[in-house]
């Protein structure tokens, strides 16, 4: 099917290159028009015509280009990275500086006459845009950098998550609860970014906090969570378990459960950390009720 699309391309484009260059052939049948409208179809049709050949050379290329890359780097035919996303934006901010230069030279404007007549129209239009035109930009850096990637597990200000989209204006994270969060470009190139994906950080930290009657020994709460996690034994290394009391507070004490995989892979640490996770539940809620019949025999 996609040949099939590309095939459809070249021959449309053959058909506009040669009403191109036969353009003096079938101008005279506009003549039954009177000679301003004529005129306005003329500047529209050949505007038109210009615009067309460009866009579908302009797509052809940009998709020979992402194909050559593609196979060059044996991706599959729609899997997509940084270089990608960067050729598809670039070719959407070209497709829309065509359709106004279109559009102008359709009521018989030069691109320079344009420019010149528009010029304090465009200033005013640039200081109102301005936000606009540094996320694109922002965008565009982002895409063609090599700090962050599709797939790439990253915290970005106070948000952890998997990018699955780079558009020309936000990032979308998937964060832990399969929220999709948009983030604006300018906010992500200016934010500290941590990307777990490149530095390949296997050591996974849980942080929680527990009332102290909740807790017996923080020996037994470690036996409680390392066993929850047996199950998952084979993939985590063995004597990495290690239970931090981070804090010491009035009624609670602060802690970070930690382990270290044998290898990076997100859906088994989310996996794992909901498991965990239910285990300290049912441990406080098991102690409170032990610590309530307590109570009640005395």
């Amino acid at each position: 099917m996609r040949y099939l699309s590309t095939i459809i391309k070249f021959l449309v484009l053959g058909l506009l290159i040669l009403l191109l260059v036969f353009q003096h052939r079938w101008e005279p049948l506009l003549n039954v028009f009177s000679i301003p409208l004529q005129q306005r179809l003329e500047n529209f049709l050949g505007a038109l015509l210009h615009f067309s050949i460009f866009i579908l050379v302009l797509n052809l290329g940009i998709h020979l280009l992402i194909s050559v890359y593609r196979s060059s780097k044996k991706m599959r035919p729609n899997q997509v990275d940084n270089v990608v996303l960067g050729l598809q934006n670039a070719y959407y901010i070209v497709f829309f500086l065509a359709v106004t230069l279109t559009i102008a030279a359709s009521f018989g404007y030069a691109p320079a006459e344009l420019f010149t007549s528009l010029s304090i129209v465009a200033a005013a239009i640039a200081i109102i845009s301005k936000d606009f035109i540094s996320e694109i930009i922002s965008g565009m850096i982002i895409a063609f950098s090599k700090e962050v990637a599709i797939d790439d597990y990253v915290k970005i200000g106070d948000h952890k998550g998997r990018i699955i989209d780079i558009t020309l204006t936000k990032i979308a994270l998937l964060n832990e609860d399969d929220d999709i969060i948009f983030l604006p470009n300018n906010k992500v190139y200016t934010s500290e970014i941590v990307n777990y994906t490149r530095k390949e950080i296997k050591k996974v930290s849980i942080e929680f906090e527990l009332n102290i009657q909740a807790l017996e020994t923080v020996e037994e709460l470690e036996a409680h969570l390392t066993e929850a996690i047996s199950d998952y034994r084979e993939h985590i290394e063995r004597n990495s378990y290690n239970l931090k009391v981070v804090e010491i507070r009035k009624d609670s004490l602060a802690f970070k459960f930690q382990y270290i995989l044998h290898q990076i892979n997100r859906e088994l640490e989310r996996e794992i950390r909901r498991k965990t996770v239910r285990r300290i539940t049912n441990f406080v809620k098991q102690n409170l009720s032990d610590a309530g019949k307590e109570e009640v025999l005395k």
